[in-house]
């Protein structure tokens, strides 16, 4: 949606884009690659990946890759601002499903729980990397614009509310009926 929307990329696909304008990969394949490389600072972060975590890593660049070139564009700005509201808005419910389900979460996911498993703000680590990351993706050419700050400043505090609200109960053990 960001990509189709044309005002500026999410700060992760910023970066995506700057190391495909690189690499000469597409961006679905750097997104899959930089997604498997990030687990490996899970390591220090002590983060245990899941089903959802595996296929985060791998299904996010294929969606870029089979569908991103068929979503309808428009040079109207109406619409393609509904297209980065709504990106932001489906990523934020997405993190909110499947880290409260208990699936894992997806490899940059996982450095932002694991930073607050130390104690930090989830809405604070989240838009800190967001803007460690476009940074250095701007620096390689990636697109910035006013999608690029609207998912940097809107993201942390819409993840912030949709993991709580969207995470399972726990199960508490049953209680035996059984007199003793």
């Amino acid at each position: 949606m960001f990509v189709t929307a044309g005002l500026g990329l999410a700060p992760w696909d910023v970066f995506h884009q700057g190391v495909a304008r690189h690499t000469g990969l597409s961006l679905g394949w750097v997104i899959e690659i930089v997604g498997i490389l990030l687990l490996l600072l899970w390591i220090p972060l002590r983060q245990r990946p899941g089903a959802g975590t595996i296929l985060n890593a791998l299904e996010i660049g294929l969606v870029v890759n089979l569908i991103g070139d068929h979503l309808p564009s428009s040079d109207l700005l109406i619409p393609r601002l509904a297209y980065v509201v709504g990106a932001v808005v489906v990523i934020a419910v997405g993190s909110g499903l499947y880290i409260g389900a208990g699936l894992g979460t997806g490899p940059r996911d996982g450095i932002m729980v694991g930073l607050a498993a130390r104690g930090y703000s989830v809405r604070v680590v989240r838009t800190a990397l967001e803007a460690l990351v476009m940074i250095a993706g701007f620096a390689l050419g990636g697109h910035i614009g006013v999608g690029t700050v609207a998912f940097m400043v809107g993201i942390g505090p819409l993840v912030h509310i949709t993991v709580p609200r969207l995470a399972m109960p726990t199960r508490s053990p049953q209680r035996s009926t059984v007199d003793h």
